[in-house]
């Protein structure tokens, strides 16, 4: 593996990922409209199409605390880095006064260039309401060409590393009694639009027929501004990940991530480790199955 130096961008609050002449990723470091009760943390917003159209959005009226592509959880030792309510076992979603945030402590990057930066490592702290630190976080963010001209792929990879001196727990409305909740981890929030988007893999589709699966991959058809098609279509970077099932959301509100923890929450020693890996494809136009399976079998190029 590449060694990584700190560079003096560190001070920056956006980063831009280029793919090739064009920006088509920006990296939010810190965003200081955010309130406490959004879980204030790094995210990516917008990600664009190679042509442009916008595949992301960003604190949205339904749930402010939507924030581009991020990483999350709802209950680490109790500690709400999600943002919006708290699912209580004995309650439901309630108000608490339990919001930590996600700071970046340095950037570290994968080359010297950082002018149009293909990729960008970071370590992250997420810290509880009164400043403990509870993770680090090491997260990598590259952006790969695809085997098309009209499409890229986003490589995501996150570490998260107990950071106290205690076993950690982490968890999600899942683990806490709310029947498919299992949302914490991965998340994109995907854009709006007057008309909504199609989820499906290789065996189902539907928000129904594929959330909570394990299947390879899964793709989202979608329309950005002015009605423009985009497909995107998410798999596993890794075995251990590809273990992790989907979560979909389409009638409530669009999203997809990857659940971290649903049956049970995940239990953490001191100084222990995991490691998450996902591959985006983000391709103009509609692909049907044939050619979002084609895409996620060229997108494990990307791996190395």
């Amino acid at each position: 593996m590449m060694s990584m130096q700190a560079t003096p961008a560190e001070a920056s609050t956006e980063i831009e990922l280029w793919l090739g002449a064009d920006p088509v990723v920006r990296s939010v470091v810190s965003d200081p409209s955010l309130r406490t009760t959004q879980g204030p943390r790094p995210y990516l917003h917008p990600v664009r199409t190679a042509a442009g159209v916008v595949v992301t959005d960003s604190a949205p009226e339904d749930h402010p605390w939507h924030l581009g592509v991020s990483v999350a959880l709802q209950d680490v030792a109790k500690t709400n880095f999600w943002g919006g309510r708290t699912f209580l076992r004995e309650g439901g979603p309630t108000w608490q006064a339990d919001h930590g945030r996600i700071d970046r402590s340095r950037l570290l990057a994968a080359r010297p260039d950082l002018r149009r930066p293909e990729e960008i490592e970071e370590e992250l702290h997420w810290r509880s309401p009164t400043g403990g630190l509870q993770l680090v976080e090491r997260r990598r963010i590259a952006v790969r060409p695809a085997d098309t001209s009209n499409a890229w792929v986003l490589d995501f990879a996150f570490t998260l590393t107990n950071a106290t001196e205690a076993e950690i727990e982490l968890g999600s409305p899942a683990t806490n009694g709310k029947a498919g909740g299992g949302y914490g981890g991965f998340f994109w929030r995907l854009p709006a639009s007057t008309i909504a988007p199609t989820v499906f893999t290789a065996e189902a589709s539907g928000e129904n027929g594929v959330h909570e699966s394990t299947a390879d991959w899964l793709a989202v058809h979608g329309h950005g501004l002015h009605g423009a098609g985009y497909t995107l279509v998410f798999l596993a970077g890794d075995a251990r990940t590809a273990a992790d099932p989907w979560f979909v959301r389409i009638a409530d509100y669009p999203g997809i991530g990857s659940s971290l923890a649903v049956d049970e929450p995940i239990r953490l020693a001191p100084a222990d480790t995991l490691a998450r890996r996902l591959l985006i494809v983000v391709s103009d136009g509609h692909l049907d199955t044939d050619g979002a399976a084609q895409a996620a079998a060229a997108a494990v190029s990307c791996l190395g």
